[in-house]
């Protein structure tokens, strides 16, 4: 879900940020990370943030948290194992100011990738939300991907985590934009997605992806380009390079890029910014929003 337009928000990037602040590695308490998700949607950068994104399991917590704000005010998307869509559903509904907007449903190693729509539209019955589905790495992706293909369904891709070899590889990320793409599947992506370009992380030395890469990489995914080229966009960490690319896009590309995962809004905001991609304005009110 694209987050409505604000003043100086450019519309390619309007809603990418979906708010992970409780997940690894930012791992912010849930009593911090609530309150300080409802004022980012306050804020001068509202049109930057999508949903916030909570585990299944913690659902019930938010009951609390948002007793004193509006009904139906705290968009909310779950993470949740294929198993336990239905609990999930029904845990959200209880709440008056959660206003479920999306699930993102993880599969089992047990589980066919043929299984998995059917299983969906049996537990889901809003067919207003954006469910997305993780796509294994594994040799159930393409079979997963046709599966999702003219359904409601959009896709969900792993580009990192705690470990290195949660990382996939320019190739593999590649491969699977192109597939997704060719698919006419739409995706977001999740984990791993620290900064705004492609990185070494100083502390753990794992290669990152950047979501500006992941940006112009689908954009050139639409207009025809092959895996190597889209490795090269995803490999280069040169800021004024992909940031004029990123000038250049259509808010188009954001019909399969839908959005990413970050457990900091600030520092993909304050990257953009230092890119030339946001105004200044704009980051001033985020680091009053952080502080």
């Amino acid at each position: 879900m694209i987050a409505p337009l604000t003043p100086d928000i450019p519309p390619v990037l309007a809603g990418l940020f979906d708010d992970a602040a409780v997940f690894p590695p930012g791992s912010l308490p849930i009593e911090e990370a609530v309150p300080a998700h409802v004022e980012h949607t306050r804020g001068a950068h509202a049109g930057l943030v999508g949903a916030f994104v909570l585990a299944a399991r913690d659902v019930d917590r938010l009951a609390e948290l948002t007793a004193d704000l509006p009904e139906g005010s705290f968009a909310l998307s779950v993470t949740v194992p294929l198993p336990g869509v239905s609990d999930a559903l029904a845990a959200a509904r209880r709440i008056p100011a959660v206003r479920l907007v999306g699930l993102e449903v993880a599969v089992p190693d047990s589980v066919a990738a043929e299984a998995v729509v059917p299983a969906l539209t049996e537990a889901i019955d809003d067919r207003g939300l954006t469910v997305h589905v993780e796509v294994p790495r594994d040799d159930r992706r393409g079979t997963l991907l046709a599966e999702l293909a003219g359904t409601p369904y959009l896709a969900k891709f792993r580009t990192g985590g705690v470990r290195a070899d949660l990382h996939p590889d320019e190739r593999e990320l590649a491969a699977a934009i192109l597939a997704a793409v060719r698919a006419g599947v739409a995706f977001k992506a999740t984990a791993g997605l620290h900064h705004a370009l492609r990185n070494t992380d100083p502390e753990t030395g794992f290669e990152q992806h950047g979501f500006l890469n992941l940006l112009v990489a689908t954009d050139a995914a639409l207009k025809g380009a092959e895996v190597a080229e889209l490795v090269g966009l995803l490999a280069d960490r040169d800021g004024d390079r992909v940031a004029e690319r990123v000038r250049a896009l259509s808010p188009e590309v954001r019909d399969l890029f839908r959005s990413f995962g970050t457990c900091s809004v600030a520092e993909p905001a304050a990257e953009s910014a230092g890119l030339g991609l946001l105004p200044a304005a704009t980051i001033a009110d985020l680091t009053e929003v952080s502080a």
